[in-house]
């Protein structure tokens, strides 16, 4: 009965044909508040898309023949949900939520975690001034969104992400730090990341040439693979573990945050954790649209699968969220780029759009005429802060939020003009997250909201969104081009490149 019902639901999804936005408004005053929530000190307000009474129903249909709210369940159980490597998803056990054994492990690694960061900020590892964070994916994305948000007033600790393998990317993180006095904290949960240790490599010798007498002692390794770093030459003392059911985009909230913890202080790492457990809280008490994440999802998956969009683009209309772009690009793509359902079987059906997007208002002057009068319709979504810390005349600050609201506005309403070059075709769809103010506790909730809209979508679709093995192709071949032999078995245009490099 489930999979006829959720055919059904499909059916009736691609088959909609809702009216125009304005319409929209115009036959429900109400729209505004029944599309929109506050949670966490966050507006968000999902009025401005293309959900109806029709469309709603059938998404409706579809979580209860999809059984969303038992995957929900389990996920917040610390059950199974990683099907294809038979394990939970248990960075919600970070936060407070999971099984009893997962959420003592992750409150002991935590507290392990508190005595780190006390130690470094004691002196145990010497005068300690700047932290070079180095991880890739997951391992990076996460510590330098927090960092880069939160960390521009903080005096503390200066902290440097490098990620890349290309040496001018390790210039460039390391130009001006003093070796004597950075600490070197080394993120890879299977502690095998080429780049990484390839990073790690090389910050070591480093620190050899500016005569640091011990650099591995100016190493903290953070990794779910303990044995691995202690190989490595890392001493057992200078690692955090964190749990194997974290997934590296998933990791912030675990050990892989000691960076965070170090540049903003304790207090505002357990406030990122509050946040999140508040956004939890919301997810795993609230049904139907008055889940936000279950309300973004069916709009998500509306314009995927009914209007045939590829893309969704967000824009960070305030500076300090500049790197979200580019986190939710992972978080996303990496979750939902999927092809197969969890069982294995062909989806049959778009998976995850392409996730891209910039700053306000950069962005206006560069990507805005073809999401304005392109010939595909993108739908878009606005990331704004109420509040400023800036010293600079508030009138900035009023400005970038009327430019953020106009843009929808113009978005949704268009403009007809005798010229075509002139027209606006309007009936744009576009989404609107409101933070009140941007402090730790916010930004978790906003991340919290991020991951369990992404799960939403991957249950919803019948994907599983825990694995990522669509990345470890081109890193085996990357390994293998040292081997002669399998270096014959490229194609001809791929081994005319590396001759013409010289690799």
């Amino acid at each position: 009965m489930a999979i006829l019902d959720c055919k059904a639901a499909w059916k009736t999804i691609g088959a909609a044909r809702p009216p125009r936005l304005a319409e929209l408004f115009d036959a429900d005053p109400q729209r505004v508040g029944g599309f929109s929530k506050d949670i966490a000190s966050i507006h968000f307000d999902w009025s401005k898309t293309h959900l109806d009474e029709e469309v709603l129903g059938a998404f409706a249909v579809l979580a209860y023949a999809v059984d969303y709210y038992g995957a929900r369940d389990c996920l917040f159980a610390g059950d199974i949900v990683n099907l294809t490597e038979n394990r939970p998803a248990t960075h919600v056990a970070e936060r407070g939520e999971g099984k009893p054994d997962d959420n003592h492990l992750a409150a002991d690694r935590h507290q392990r975690m508190r005595s780190l960061v006390d130690a470094i900020e004691g002196g145990a590892f010497g005068e300690i001034e700047s932290i070079l964070h180095i991880g890739i994916g997951g391992s990076a994305l996460g510590p330098d969104l927090v960092i880069d948000a939160l960390g521009r007033e903080a005096d503390r600790f200066e902290v440097r992400v490098l990620s890349n393998i290309d040496g001018e990317a390790f210039e460039e993180a390391t130009w001006g730090l003093d070796p004597a006095s950075t600490l070197v904290i080394a993120v890879s949960k299977t502690f095998t990341t080429t780049e990484t240790l390839t990073n790690v490599d090389a910050a070591l010798e480093w620190l050899r040439e500016a005569g640091v007498s011990d650099p591995y002692g100016q190493v903290i390794a953070v990794t779910a693979s303990p044995d691995k770093a202690i190989e490595y030459g890392i001493d057992e003392t200078r690692i955090l573990p964190f749990s194997e059911g974290v997934g590296g985009r998933y990791s912030l909230w675990s050990s892989v945050g000691l960076s965070i913890a170090l540049a903003l202080g304790w207090g505002a790492f357990e406030e990122l954790l509050e946040g999140a457990a508040e956004m939890d809280r919301h997810v795993k008490l609230t049904d139907g649209t008055a889940n936000m994440a279950l309300l973004a999802a069916f709009a998500d998956l509306f314009y995927t699968q009914n209007r045939g969009t590829q893309s969704r683009a967000l824009f960070a209309y305030d500076e300090r969220l500049r790197l979200l772009p580019d986190y939710l690009q992972q978080l996303e793509m990496e979750s939902n780029g999927k092809s197969v359902t969890a069982e294995g079987e062909p989806l049959g059906r778009p998976s995850a759009p392409v996730t891209w997007g910039g700053v306000g208002t950069d962005a206006q002057h560069a990507v805005f005429q073809l999401l304005h009068q392109g010939t595909t319709a993108i739908p878009v979504e606005f990331v704004t802060v109420i509040e400023h810390d800036d010293g600079v005349d508030p009138r900035h600050h009023q400005m970038l939020l009327g430019n953020c609201f106009a843009q929808g506005a113009a978005l949704m309403a268009g403009r007809d003009h005798e010229d075509p070059a002139r027209a606006y075709p309007g009936d744009r769809p576009s989404t609107t997250v409101v933070l009140q103010r941007l402090d730790a506790r916010s930004l978790g909730a906003l991340i919290g909201f991020y991951e369990h809209r992404t799960f939403a979508n991957a249950v919803l679709l019948g994907i599983n969104p825990f694995d990522q093995f669509g990345v470890e192709l081109g890193k085996e071949m990357a390994r293998s081009l040292d081997d002669p032999e399998k270096r014959t078995q490229l194609d001809a245009s791929t081994r005319s490149l590396i001759e013409r490099a010289g690799l």
